[in-house]
């Protein structure tokens, strides 16, 4: 996979981190609770992107946000829940 590039959306209390790869988009939605607060909702990858690490890299991105912007992430996303699991490094961007 080329190099991705992601862009992040906010419009007012919601935002998307988006990566559009050979025609197809990826996203993974937060709710912005407050400056040090937000909520991972969703991540959407479609078939033809899984396996690729779109997922994986939309969420390195979030938790990258959240280092530099002082806040914390709520993982209610399955896959950003999952992905906090298997790298414990994360653990300083998260609150559960």
């Amino acid at each position: 996979m080329a190099e991705l590039n992601i862009t992040k959306i906010e419009d007012g209390a919601k935002a998307r981190y988006v990566a559009h790869v050979d025609g197809h988009e990826a996203e993974l939605t937060i709710s912005i609770l407050s400056p040090q607060t937000v909520i991972a909702d969703h991540t959407d990858v479609p078939d033809a992107l899984r396996g690729t690490g779109v997922g994986l890299a939309l969420a390195e991105r979030l938790v990258r946000d959240a280092r530099a912007g002082g806040f914390r992430i709520v993982p209610l996303c399955p896959f950003v829940n999952a992905q906090r699991r298997k790298h414990p490094d994360w653990a300083d961007a998260f609150n559960v």
